[in-house]
């Protein structure tokens, strides 16, 4: 390609581009499964991992824009994924609070 890029930092470039690309994809699809526009979890597992390996990339190529732009959606992502097991943590919580039998007296 006379990029003077090694082979194996292109295929960690693309790969990375593919797995990023995958969540528009798992999107798509389950909003259209749903009728409705939806983001399923495995959006946020593939944008941090797209992400993660695009900012390797970067790093890679020394491209400070780059480099940024991959970190400040990292953090978004990692953000999504925390709330989204804080609430279901609560939700559960709630769920066994809800289903406790009363304690009976003298017991």
């Amino acid at each position: 390609m006379g990029t003077g890029i090694s082979t194996a930092w292109l295929i960690v470039g693309f790969v990375g581009q593919f797995v990023f690309f995958m969540r528009f994809l798992v999107q798509w699809i389950y909003s259209e499964i749903k009728r409705e526009s939806l983001i399923p979890i495995a959006f946020w597992y593939f944008s941090i991992v797209g992400s993660l390996t695009l900012l390797s990339y970067a790093l890679y190529r020394q491209d400070p824009v780059f480099v940024v732009g991959q970190v400040f959606g990292v953090v978004v992502y990692g953000r999504n994924l925390y709330l989204i097991r804080s609430k279901r943590r609560r939700e559960r919580a709630a769920r066994l609070v809800d289903n406790d039998p009363p304690s009976s007296p003298g017991l």
